[in-house]
């Protein structure tokens, strides 16, 4: 066998924790323990059904949907893409030039990082970041400087605390609004005018990752950072299917922003693959432009889940929040448990209960100390989540 080492980028990679929790999913599962599994943010519940049958018809009945696609996506869904836009955000993208399909937003998100990132370029990540934030760049060749997202900003970065000689080096700025994994939310709509005016003065692109823009909650609307005067100059936009509509395994979203801004990833793209299937681009048009109420109906389900789990964890004694948006919980590791880590904590977690959850330093140095627990298994199974919590809570104080 020949004997051949992977890239040094690979091999600069932190280690894949979901991996190490995933390893262990199986062993729990080879010894028939009953596991609660809440590590994923991967919704459990179906596709809503006008979608699904829009699929089956154009696989089924339109044999040119079976060809390779358009690469920045057809014009069908360009055209969804942004009357979705204007009646969600009220902002105005042109179908024919401001918008480009992807293969989900986190392929777009990691071919973006590759598009624009020179070896040693800096690139400004939240920390703790969705991991394809920080990931990408690395792959990518560049350099990370980390915003710490702590709870006393309300899990936002605070831009003014980057150093002058680092955001003139920058290159990119990431942002993700509801927040994967804190769960933090844009409340003061002065943090994107400062954000926008950042990337102006410093000439950097601004990422904005708006993936859970519709699972909100108590009346919260999430925005766009094209609603910010000024915004669509600086930034380019990233949308997912995934959570909104129930369509993770689909893989397909979008990016949108200026032309100018977005011309570089289609063309870095285009060597790459050949884009969404056409039959799922119909599907995810037919999402778009559909009624929205299956999108307030599982927005409701996950509000349930929500005022479940976090008024059962505060009655067992692990204090906990309810998020305005997202399907996580961002919590603190309990008070009793005092000398674990979050791997250490969820490792034990699930061996001992089967109840999976993540460490919260899967996601970045400022992580530690926090698990993310995802929503997305049946309400039933909350209440048994939550007395085996209780019983290992009881066992394993320290």
């Amino acid at each position: 066998m020949i004997k051949i080492k992977p890239s040094k980028k690979l091999a600069s990679l932190p280690p894949y924790l979901f991996a190490r929790i995933n390893a262990i999913k199986t062993e729990a599962y080879k010894k028939n323990l009953d596991v609660i599994d809440l590590v994923m943010g991967n919704p459990d519940m179906p596709t809503p059904s006008h979608i699904v049958e829009r699929l089956c018809d154009s696989v089924q009945n339109h044999p040119h949907t079976h060809r390779y696609p358009q690469a920045k996506g057809m014009p069908r869904f360009r055209k969804a893409v942004s009357s979705w836009m204007q009646r969600r955000f009220g902002v105005n993208i042109d179908p024919e030039t401001e918008v480009s399909a992807l293969i989900g937003s986190k392929e777009g998100i990691a071919h973006l990082c590759m598009t624009y990132l020179n070896p040693g370029d800096i690139a400004l990540v939240c920390d703790p970041a969705y991991p394809v934030h920080f990931n990408g760049v690395i792959l990518a060749g560049g350099k990370i400087h980390s915003l710490p997202l702590l709870a006393e900003n309300k899990f936002l970065p605070d831009l003014s605390k980057v150093p002058a000689k680092v955001a003139k080096k920058a290159k990119l700025l990431f942002l993700n609004y509801p927040n994967n994994p804190t769960t933090g939310i844009i409340e003061d709509i002065g943090f994107l005018y400062d954000a926008v005016a950042f990337a102006k003065k410093y000439n950097i692109l601004l990422i904005y990752d708006n993936a859970y823009s519709e699972v909100t909650f108590d009346g919260y609307v999430a925005p766009s950072i094209f609603q910010i005067p000024g915004g669509k100059d600086v930034a380019l936009e990233f949308h997912s299917t995934s959570k909104t509509f129930n369509m993770a395994g689909w893989r397909i979203g979008w990016v949108c922003g200026l032309q100018k801004l977005m011309y570089p990833l289609e063309k870095f793209k285009s060597f790459l693959d050949y884009g969404a299937p056409t039959f799922i681009q119909l599907a995810a048009a037919a999402a778009l432009e559909g009624s929205q109420e299956c999108v307030k109906e599982q927005c409701a389900i996950y509000k349930r889940r929500r005022d479940k789990m976090v008024d059962g964890l505060n009655k067992i004694g692990w204090p906990a929040q309810k998020p305005k948006a997202s399907m996580y919980l961002w919590l603190k590791l309990p008070p009793s448990v005092k000398k674990m880590n979050s791997l250490e904590f969820c490792e034990k977690l699930l061996e001992e209960t089967g109840v999976a959850i993540t460490p919260g330093v899967g996601f970045g140095k400022c992580g530690e100390g926090y698990v993310r627990m995802a929503l997305v298994t049946h309400d039933n199974r909350f209440h048994d989540a939550l007395l085996r919590i209780k019983k290992f809570l009881k066992n394993t104080a320290n």
